[in-house]
């Protein structure tokens, strides 16, 4: 087992985290597994690699006092956010988004071919802990096949 600390001081050390094992999330989307404290001893990030499906989408939920930030590497997203979801966006290859702790939110590709390929950094080191689910706001959303794409 590689550590996460040197030896000799028991301090944290530098890491590699290679890219292949995955986990199933709490919000019904497989993730990559990247730096997070399980991995690496990170005590205030996480970071970690998201491919959704063609059609695919998460359930309803927030990161109770955790702020997430995103960068689509490929493909694209759309989101719904807010009080009852009721607001909308649509994030694409090459841009940035950022999510307030404590927001509800539910992302879906809505592509029926292409994934949607993303890196997420979140200020909560232990990857799924902050995750709540919202199972009362899944209806609120159209399933993906049903929505304008």
């Amino acid at each position: 087992m590689s550590q996460t600390t040197s030896e000799a001081t028991d301090k944290p050390t530098c890491r590699v985290i290679r890219r292949g094992e995955t986990y199933a999330g709490k919000q019904g989307l497989d993730y990559f597994a990247g730096v997070s404290r399980e991995s690496a001893g990170a005590s205030g990030i996480c970071m970690h690699f998201l491919e959704i499906p063609p059609g695919g989408r998460a359930k309803a939920h927030l990161h109770d006092s955790h702020e997430t930030a995103i960068y689509v590497l490929s493909g694209e997203s759309e989101m719904w956010y807010g009080e009852n979801l009721a607001e909308h966006l649509v994030i694409r290859a090459g841009e940035f988004l950022y999510i307030p702790a404590g927001m509800p939110h539910l992302p879906a590709n809505c592509s029926t071919t292409d994934p949607c390929v993303a890196i997420l950094a979140r200020t909560d080191p232990n990857e799924q802990e902050s995750v709540v689910l919202l199972p009362h706001l899944d209806g609120k959303v159209p399933p993906p096949e049903a929505a304008v794409v």
